[in-house]
Order: structure tokens, then sequence, then C-alpha cells
């Protein structure tokens, strides 16, 4: 099952996911997004990795481990998280709005774009 969680909810599924190992925070936005705008929430390990480079990468990611995926409105994310899904992770969350609305919810300093 795939959570959609609000940026705002995050920290409440991150830490909950926490129990099982320390989450990882998927941002798979493209390099010049990264650039314009980024965020770390507490308690995560982030890594940037652009969505058409995940099936080739897919062996680096750990399926036991708890997985909130992060874009820049929230399509290219479920997808990711859809097809990590498909190849056996189970702890996985949608951010819902991406980071546009994490700008909104949790910190205007974060850069819309």
């Amino acid at each position: 099952m795939i959570d959609q969680v609000s940026p705002r909810d995050l920290p409440r599924w991150l830490q909950a996911a926490a129990d099982v190992g320390t989450p990882l925070l998927l941002d798979v936005r493209e390099p010049a997004e990264w650039a314009a705008a980024s965020v770390r929430p507490d308690g995560t390990e982030l890594l940037q990795l652009p969505m058409h480079l995940v099936p080739a990468r897919l062996h680096e990611l750990d399926p036991d481990r708890p997985v909130a995926v992060l874009c820049h409105h929230g399509g290219r994310s479920m997808q990711v998280a859809m097809f990590l899904a498909q190849h056996g992770f189970d702890r996985l969350a949608n951010v819902a709005g991406g980071i546009d609305a994490w700008s909104l919810q949790v910190d205007p300093t974060v850069p819309r774009y």
C-alpha cells in the first residue's frame, strides 16, 4: 500500500516508519529542480535520484526500508512509488503535492517554481 502523506503530516509518517529503520526521502526530481529548491526532513536520509534512473539503480534501494517519495507536485513520485511497490517495497509514502505543497504547508522559505 502506498500512503498519501501531505508535507504537513510527513513527520508523523516518518516517525511511525522509523520503527523498521531510518526512512529514506527519495527525491525523484531533476538536478535543476534540486538546485531550485530542496528539503531534508529530520530523521531521514535524502537520496536525490531522477525518476528515469530509478529502474537502473533499483538494486541500490532496500525494499525493507521505509521510503517517502517526493517530486514537484506528486505525480512523478506516485509513479515511482507504484514502481517500487511492484518490486517488493511495502513501506511507501507519496508526498502528496510535492515540494510545491511543502512550501505552502511547511516552510515558505522553500522556493516555489
